[in-house]
């Protein structure tokens, strides 16, 4: 079994891409660090460091450990904090995950009342499509994902939230198309245009454009709307997101125009079936529930 100590040596020696620095930030010396570090790619049984590069870089399965440490020693100290917290108190931290969308209004007027009734919680937002909060979900470090709809829901639970999220093209300010009410998947047919990366919602996109989609000029693909906007505005061509993504953009730079025939989408607030949550987390999702239920009567 690797020891965590191995892990933060190694997480240090790539972040500084030097052994000598990462030793003075360790406080050790240099040559009980590359001891320390042969140990680990013993363990292991490959190589993580390119032998004579300066600066120093990994190999493939370097890299491979170096994403999986950070997750393990993330996931380590969430746990010891959840641990510490006291029940009675209800403090600790609360992971949330979320895409850029309309509903995302809804979540933080609902962790401002939250955080008014428990001040000692505070709240770590991650932000991603709903694939990455998901594997987040799945390995431990999201407590909760805000996720737009399509997504693999067999192992959460989850509450539909009370906003539906309309599609709309990002557009250059000054194209004629930029004044239009709307526009359809003929005006954007032949154009160049930027796609959402994720798969599933790539296909809902593909779907509304019919037969169509075979005339895109696909230019990229992005998995935030706030870089596709940039891409937008670098002229690019025409990105494709949802209304809510972009709630501050410039209308001198770029416009967001609604499709037509409409194309909407669902999101939900999910957390894992069967996970174990600090006090924290548990009181949140109580509220939540309550706060949803309430309004619903």
């Amino acid at each position: 079994m690797i020891e965590t100590r191995l892990l933060l040596y190694f997480l240090t020696i790539a972040r500084e891409r030097n052994i000598t620095n990462a030793a003075k930030l360790l406080h050790i010396t240099q040559p009980t660090l590359s001891r320390q570090m042969t140990l680990l790619e013993d363990e292991i049984g490959a190589k993580l460091f390119v032998r004579g590069s300066r600066p120093l870089s990994l190999t493939e399965e370097g890299r491979l450990l170096r994403r999986r440490a950070e997750e393990i020693l993330e996931l380590i100290e969430k746990t010891e904090a959840e641990i510490s917290a006291h029940e009675e108190q209800v403090e600790g931290t609360i992971c949330i995950g979320c895409g850029e969308l309309a509903s995302v209004k809804v979540l933080m007027q609902w962790i401002a009342e939250f955080s008014r009734q428990y001040p000692r919680v505070t709240f770590d937002v991650y932000t991603a499509n709903a694939d990455l909060i998901k594997h987040r979900m799945d390995n431990g470090l999201t407590d909760v994902g805000l996720l737009m709809e399509p997504v693999d829901m067999d192992r959460c639970e989850y509450i539909r939230m009370p906003v539906r999220e309309r599609w709309a093209a990002v557009l250059p300010a000054g194209v004629p198309l930029a004044k239009r009410e709307w526009v359809t998947a003929k005006d954007l047919a032949g154009l160049p245009v930027i796609l959402p990366s994720r798969q599933k919602v790539h296909d809902e996109v593909a779907s509304w454009f019919g037969s169509d989609y075979d005339r895109l000029q696909i230019i990229g693909v992005s998995n935030l709307s706030t870089n596709a906007a940039m891409m937008v505005q670098a002229g690019l061509g025409y990105a494709l997101t949802v209304e809510g993504a972009l709630p501050f953009l410039d209308q001198s730079e770029v416009r967001m125009v609604p499709l037509h025939p409409a194309l909407t989408a669902t999101s939900v607030l999910a957390w894992k079936r069967g996970q174990p949550f600090s006090p924290a987390v548990g009181r949140f999702l109580e509220w939540i529930k309550c706060s949803m239920s309430m309004e619903e009567a």
